[in-house]
């Protein structure tokens, strides 16, 4: 089913709703001017609400976050399109003519309350990986995403529902049987949306390295050793296990954190530092020690770059909580008896050392999202050698791609913090505004001639 939007007025597109693209949104919104604020993922929020803390004044990630969601989600001049992937975009004259997918869910969202009946009565219930929580939980094949989610809408899994994958889901459907407002629909088709922009922030956010590209390691070989993405959804109040940190079933006595895990190594083909790693380590090491209180703590650091403001400060702070911090990068993880066993050369000392470990967290490099290249195919963008979308002038035009009236906002840039993240979300808003008076101004132009 196609469909054409024309509001008449300039408009913009805004493609990822993480922070980034959520920060751009409401910029421009706020300025009087229309916002398609486009996610693949069933609701907007990205990356970020994923995260129990935020480094350096552990403020609840979800407590920032969330009210932009809610704002974004009610803004008259945001239109949402969650669960939705631009599929094509071409510039005519001034503007962008953009057709976007609109992905069925199966689930009427004007009908849907968010009750949650249906994930309960669902036969895959506790039975689907979660990929929100890093695979430490499972769902229902009918989900939200996390109870914060914008919209709060229901969405049926398509490789996971036993009607759709199958055909046949027992006698009955028990999701449509149990939901008091009717709104299962499994004869939703996929809906194609035409647009007219005159820009386009892209803000498609990150992907981490997969660590099993360092074996050495024992990620997906032993249970005990996790990423620091798999880390924030353990300690996350709202997470799996309610923010306790607990590895197979205890509180952990003995914790190793390793930084640099694919970062400025050749050999994963990722010479540059993700800059984000040695602050968010130093702020898992915070919560452990705040929540295992006992425990012993390590930090396996090839060197250590507290950048921002007020991030000395808390580095500092975090060694002074009896955080052992030690030169070298580890060589091999292992098992010993029922423990693993960390080994490493302390560069400070001149010798290997081994430290053993109930649990052993990873600071996985940032790398560019697994579509990069068919985003920058679709939008005709140019990548730095990194991999990530390259600007027009590092100095000069830091938020402009080479593409006129197309910017950038966030980690498809480039690695970077949740401050940097939104001040460039707000110059990529500034600078699509310009673009957006300009078109206005040439629409009242023709009006009165």
């Amino acid at each position: 089913m196609d469909r054409q939007v024309d509001r008449g007025q300039p408009a913009a597109l805004v493609i990822g709703a993480g922070i980034a693209g959520i920060q751009a949104a409401l910029d421009i919104a706020d300025a009087g001017f229309l916002v398609y604020l486009v996610e693949r993922e069933p609701s907007i929020g990205g990356r970020m609400a994923q995260l129990d803390k935020t480094f350096p004044t552990l403020d609840c990630s979800s407590c920032i976050l969330t009210p932009k969601m809610v704002d974004a989600g009610q803004h008259p001049d945001i239109e949402l399109m969650t669960y939705s992937e631009v599929t094509s975009i071409e510039r005519r004259g001034e503007s962008f003519r953009v057709q976007v997918r609109k992905k069925p869910r199966y689930v009427d969202v004007d009908l849907c309350r968010g009750c949650g009946d249906c994930a309960e009565a669902c036969r895959m219930k506790g039975r689907v990986v979660s990929d929100f929580d890093e695979g430490i939980a499972n769902r229902s094949a009918i989900y939200v995403p996390f109870p914060q989610a914008v919209p709060l809408k229901y969405t049926v899994d398509p490789e996971a529902c036993l009607y759709l994958t199958r055909g046949v889901c027992g006698r009955t459907f028990k999701c449509k049987d149990a939901c008091p407002a009717d709104a299962i629909d499994f004869e939703q088709k996929e809906e194609l949306v035409d647009l007219d922009v005159q820009a386009v922030i892209v803000a498609t956010g990150f992907d981490l390295i997969d660590p099993k590209t360092k074996p050495e390691y024992g990620y997906g070989v032993y249970p005990e050793v996790m990423t620091g993405i798999e880390f924030e959804r353990l300690a996350d109040a709202s997470g799996p296990t309610k923010g306790q940190i607990l590895v197979n079933g205890k509180k952990p006595g003995d914790v190793v954190f390793i930084k640099c895990v694919g970062s400025r190594d050749p050999h994963t083909g990722v010479p540059y530092c993700s800059r984000v790693c040695c602050m968010y380590t130093a702020k898992h090491a915070h919560l452990v020690r705040d929540r295992v209180p006992d425990a012993n703590i390590t930090v396996f650091y090839m060197d250590v770059r507290a950048f921002g403001k007020g991030y000395e400060e808390f580095y500092d702070r975090v060694k002074h909580e009896r955080v052992t911090y030690r030169r070298g990068e580890p060589s091999e993880v292992y098992r010993r008896g029922e423990r693993l066993v960390v080994l490493a050369e302390d560069t400070m000392l001149g010798r290997p050392v081994e430290v053993e470990a109930d649990l052993v967290v990873l600071a996985t490099a940032i790398v560019p999202r697994a579509d990069v290249q068919d985003v920058a195919y679709l939008l005709d963008l140019e990548r730095s050698p990194d991999g990530f979308f390259q600007e027009a002038h590092p100095k000069l035009r830091p938020v402009d791609t080479n593409v006129e009236g197309i910017f950038m906002a966030g980690c498809c840039q480039s690695p970077k913090d949740i401050p940097d993240t939104v001040s460039q979300a707000k110059a990529a808003a500034s600078s699509a505004l310009r673009m957006l008076v300009r078109a206005r101004q040439a629409a009242s132009t023709r009006v009165q001639g």
